[in-house]
């Protein structure tokens, strides 16, 4: 209030007549605010910094010796005397002269750039002037504008008076204009190369043409234009100079530069439009120019920190993330189509798949913000690629576990090969021909099981329960018959013997067939098998044996010099060792006479006995293959710090033959489910067109197959009189009752 001001000095009281009077009060006020500033030191802080940036200066006058308080206390008793609009239209006249007396200085000034910045602290000292001016001049007359002035729509209160003036007389002139926004753009422009410049003088001018009204028509327009052209240029000509990481960091850098710039001087009202430009000039004209030049790369060198600015970035841009998705999903399926349809990459398929599904997985997780659209591209993308090689990745798939569940295998833990297994689900739910990979794992599932190789009853059994959880109870039912059904039958017999005899009864309908081969067993296990045999069918009448000895195993004692031992082999191994008690020396000729176990087989035993680490027969000559014309004698100087030693059998790859042989029982039992898929769709239609037969058998069926594989099916059970064509619409099919 103007209360709080106090006494400068004692003063002659004013001549009260009029219109002398009014001429004086209003030369006197105009006098105190603008020729003797000291004075303003005895106005109040509080009240100061409500005082705005700006412009000008008022009137001189008279010197006339008035302080504020006799001032503000004579426009009151002049307000009292009814004389406010001429009071009113005075002040207007005094101020508007001294506003127009300011313009000079600035058309008058040097129009050299250099002093462009000593051009814009000229009329930021005006603005300033002005404003302080103009809130001690409404202080005087305050009560002025409290009274006559808001009881008058229609006239501008002081403070509006005061800025009409200023933008009427000296911000509106075109050339003062043209200055002014000029140097505020080149400004800017060196700020954006890098160079310091006075914000505060930038805040207080662009608030100036704010508080003026023309901020948005004399310069946002001209700064949005100037804006769009600099990032413009400077897009075209980074994108050909830069690798893309580098872009992106000088884009999002750009972006905080021009956020901050809002912050610091530029109004909030150009925050929309001035990032839309930037992001519309640097990020929206190339987009896919920047993931065609820079996505790959980014993924394949698992750059996260990049790949979250880039998301970050066209998450900004309409169309931008639909856009990363495409890319994303397509390199998705060249990389992975590549791991799975190039046969030199078969050995680490699986591996390569889970290490690539991890990356993947982090990436969305990491760096596109678990975004939901991005994970389920992926899974596409992973069941598109998967899929381009029918089968095979199904088979690899079996494959790998089998070689986690193999005992001996590197993981340590149980909780490793839980979460391995897990991460094998998630690749296993991508195939579609479930029914390969049920193929391959149950034959391999056999073989663990009947050779004592499984690493762990408790992780065959975790990993049923996975598939069954996935694919159902009828998936796994056979091979929780496995797992379930090589029960151990001990020896049964009346005739003491030193050797004791468990036989595992396969059911066949659970197990895989076996090729039976037929060796030459010591007349001590024909004896035994004879007596379990009798044994067994006295227990299950209508039951036939089979004997595989390619599945057997036996513990042999044996006696070097260093001692005795116990050797765990093979049943097969076990018939190459026993024909040393009988001689000191053989080929591998008499051997195979003698045992007669088959070529191959017979190869890779001498082999493990001879050639592998624990030599329990001497080769000659010396070598690590088994050749024509070797020769094997008993190792007596074997050493070994154990005494039980476990000799492993070099296992024979799995063949081509046996592959197609799997591959080609499923094919079999896919043409089976095939035929009765047909006939249960035509038993409940009676009458069908192709087109919907072959629409209900793809709803139906849970594994790929082609069109012509299902026509050959349908003629087939049409030559079988399952059904039949009609004879006026061959398109058409009735079911034969």
């Amino acid at each position: 209030r103007l209360t709080k001001f106090k006494f400068v000095s004692k003063t002659d009281s004013l001549d009260w007549h009029f219109p002398i009077c009014i001429n004086k009060l209003v030369s006197a006020a105009v006098f105190f605010v603008t020729d003797r500033p000291k004075l303003a030191e005895n106005y109040t802080e509080d009240t100061w910094l409500k005082l705005r940036d700006a412009v000008g200066a008022i009137q001189n006058s008279t010197s006339i010796k008035y302080n504020l308080e006799e001032l503000y206390q004579a426009v009151e008793n002049l307000c009292s005397y009814k004389v406010s609009p001429t009071l009113y239209k005075q002040l207007r006249q005094v101020c508007e002269d001294h506003v127009q007396a300011q313009i000079h200085q600035f058309r008058e000034y040097p129009l050299c750039s250099l002093d462009n910045l000593s051009f814009l602290k000229r009329m930021n000292r005006c603005w300033q002037d002005h404003c302080r001016q103009t809130i001690m001049i409404r202080s005087i007359f305050l009560f002025l504008d409290r009274t006559y002035v808001l009881q008058n729509s229609l006239l501008p209160s002081i403070w509006d008076t005061g800025l009409e003036l200023f933008r009427s007389h000296i911000v509106s002139d075109s050339a003062v204009q043209k200055r002014t926004v000029d140097g505020i753009l080149e400004q800017i422009e060196l700020e954006r190369n890098g160079e310091t410049v006075d914000r505060s003088l930038l805040r207080s001018l662009l608030g100036m043409l704010s508080d003026l009204q023309v901020y948005k028509d004399s310069f946002e327009e001209r700064f949005l234009i100037e804006t769009n052209r600099l990032y413009a240029a400077e897009g075209q000509r980074l994108m050909q100079e830069r690798d893309v990481p580098e872009y992106l960091h000088h884009v999002a850098r750009r972006l905080d530069e021009e956020n901050d710039r809002i912050v610091s001087y530029l109004d909030q009202s150009t925050q929309k439009p001035l990032i839309s430009c930037v992001e519309k000039q640097l990020l929206g004209e190339h987009m896919t120019a920047i993931l065609q030049k820079g996505l790959s790369t980014l993924l394949d060198e698992n750059r996260v920190t990049e790949l979250a600015v880039l998301y970050q970035l066209f998450s900004k841009v309409k169309g931008g993330l639909s856009t990363l998705l495409q890319f994303w999903r397509d390199y998705i399926k060249s990389f992975g189509g590549e791991i799975v349809c190039t046969p030199e990459k078969d050995k680490d398929m699986v591996q390569e798949l889970l290490d690539f599904k991890d990356k993947m997985d982090n990436v969305a997780q990491s760096c596109f913000a678990r975004n939901e659209g991005f994970i389920n591209a992926m899974k596409e993308a992973f069941e598109a690629f998967i899929n381009k090689r029918p089968n095979k990745p199904a088979e690899f798939i079996a494959k790998y576990v089998d070689s986690k569940l193999r005992a001996g295998n590197k993981e340590a833990t149980e909780e490793e090969l839980e979460r391995i297994l897990d991460k094998i689900m998630i690749i296993f739910r991508f195939i579609h021909g479930k029914d390969v990979f049920e193929a391959f794992y149950k034959k391999d599932l056999a073989k663990r099981l009947l050779v004592g190789k499984s690493a762990s009853v408790d992780a065959e059994k975790s990993m049923l329960s996975k598939l069954k959880h996935e694919c159902g109870a009828a998936f796994t039912s056979k091979l929780e018959g496995d797992v379930q059904g090589h029960g151990a039958y001990m020896q049964n017999q009346s005739e003491p013997s030193n050797i004791e005899l468990t036989v595992n009864i396969l059911t066949m309908g659970y197990w895989p067939s076996y090729t039976p081969m037929e060796v030459h067993l010591p007349p001590e296990m024909v004896k035994l098998q004879e007596v379990f045999k009798l044994f067994y069918l006295g227990k299950h009448s209508g039951r036939k044996l089979q004997w595989q000895p390619t599945l057997g195993h036996a513990v042999l004692k044996a006696e070097f010099k260093e001692g005795k031992k116990e050797l765990q082999v093979s049943l097969f191994q076990t018939l190459v060792l026993l024909m040393f008690n009988e001689g000191e020396e053989f080929s591998i000729e008499e051997i195979r006479t003698a045992t007669g176990i088959e070529e191959g087989e017979l190869r890779r035993t001498l082999q493990s006995l001879a050639c592998g680490k624990a030599r329990v027969l001497n080769k000659n000559p010396r070598g690590k293959d088994v050749e024509d014309g070797d020769r094997f004698n008993f190792n007596n100087d074997f050493k070994h710090k154990l005494f039980r030693i476990k000799i492993n059998q070099i296992q024979m790859k799995e063949t081509v033959e046996e592959q197609v042989s799997t591959t080609e029982r499923v094919f079999q039992d896919r043409q089976y489910q095939i035929d009765a898929a047909v006939v249960r769709i035509m038993k409940m239609r009676k009458t069908l067109s192709h087109n919907l037969l072959v629409s209900e058998l793809y709803n139906q069926l849970k594994f790929p197959v082609k069109p012509g594989d299902l026509k050959k099916r349908i003629e087939s059970l049409i030559d079988r009189d399952y059904m039949e064509r009609d004879k006026e619409t061959p398109n058409q099919y009735h079911y034969v009752a």
